[in-house]
């Protein structure tokens, strides 16, 4: 449409410059080519400037601020929210859809840091639970860091929250060893409210390697507790035994194979979806109870692999909330997360 709307105001400067030009031959074809050039450019750019611009706002100036409580408040114009509430190392939690007033959110929030395990060990009941510091980076950034306490907890952990739009968050979570970890696993939840009674994973239905990927919806029919692995050495991690460690031990029912690390949270009642999206290398389950499980949950398996002492890890994991057809919109999201989150706001001047 916008070519459209150039091509006469072009063609009418490139036949004034011909008319003026008294090498009528040579300015003609120089002014086609300027035309030309510009439709050629317009075209490529436009389609890919017309979905950037689908994403593109602007936040609302600071995003984060300190809240009384020693945790932060954020509104990004579409959610608004808290973020570890009462200086506890909690993810998004009391987040409300400012366009319809809707809750989003449910228990211990969106994002949150809960169980962590080695192989043979589970840290806690959950990382919610330990002692943390919170700190503000920038007006849209804000960290959780765990300190390392030896011997009971032989790594420091960090999670760092940033605002890249009014409805996208990335977080990147930090592992520093202090000892060598076997198969260490940070289990990332996030509790959606009642509404959100429809989950799907990004699987290969069917669970044969090559067929062909699709949002799987995660039915009562096939478990009560579903974790959607992505490859063999990912399921070896997940019954290792790891799951019958108090308190509340699970029995998954472990399909193959995950597509990509993608899973839905939907609420059909308010026409949104919270899409959950890991790396492939980091992220190597996705779990989640059957749909109307009353924990309305979703959760990313990060690492399970070995890592030495003193060498870090970092893993990014991103949370987008979606208006109308999911379907046709996670592929997008995905291949844009794994480009490399291009930052698509500003703060205003």
């Amino acid at each position: 449409m916008a070519i459209a709307m150039l091509l006469p105001f072009l063609q009418d400067q490139s036949m004034n410059a011909f008319v003026r030009d008294q090498n009528g031959c040579r300015a003609h074809k120089t002014c086609c080519a300027l035309l030309c050039g510009i439709i050629i450019s317009c075209a490529i750019f436009w389609p890919g400037h017309a979905r950037a611009q689908a994403g593109d706002a602007v936040l609302p100036g600071r995003v984060f601020r300190p809240a009384a409580d020693g945790g932060f408040e954020f509104d990004t114009g579409v959610l608004r929210g808290r973020l570890a509430k009462g200086a506890k190392p909690l993810g998004l939690t009391d987040v409300v859809h400012v366009p319809s007033g809707a809750r989003l959110d449910g228990s211990n929030g969106l994002l949150s840091h809960y169980r962590v395990f080695t192989r043979g060990k589970r840290y806690g009941g959950g990382a919610w639970d330990w002692p943390c510091k919170v700190q503000q980076l920038s007006d849209a950034v804000v960290e959780i860091v765990w300190p390392a306490e030896e011997p009971e907890r032989p790594f420091e952990l960090r999670a760092r929250y940033e605002w890249l739009s009014p409805t996208r968050i990335e977080l990147r979570t930090t592992v520093v060893p202090t000892a060598r970890l076997e198969a260490f696993e940070a289990f990332l939840a996030s509790y959606c409210s009642p509404a959100f009674t429809n989950a799907m994973v990004w699987a290969k239905d069917g669970g044969d390697a090559g067929a062909v990927p699709v949002l799987k919806h995660a039915l009562k029919a096939a478990g009560d507790w579903q974790m959607f692995a992505r490859d063999e050495l990912a399921r070896e991690v997940i019954m290792d035994g790891r799951w019958k460690l108090p308190p509340n031990p699970v029995d998954w029912a472990v399909y193959p194979v995950l597509a990509k690390p993608v899973g839905v949270r939907r609420a059909e009642s308010l026409g949104l979806s919270f899409v959950l999206v890991g790396t492939p290398r980091d992220c190597f389950a996705i779990a989640t109870p059957h749909e109307s499980e009353g924990h309305y949950s979703m959760y990313l398996c990060l690492w399970g692999r070995d890592m030495e002492a003193g060498r870090s890890a970092t893993t990014r994991t991103r949370l987008e909330l979606v208006s109308g057809d999911v379907n046709a919109v996670v592929g997008p999201l995905f291949d844009d997360f794994m480009r490399g989150a291009p930052r698509r706001w500003r703060l205003p001047d």
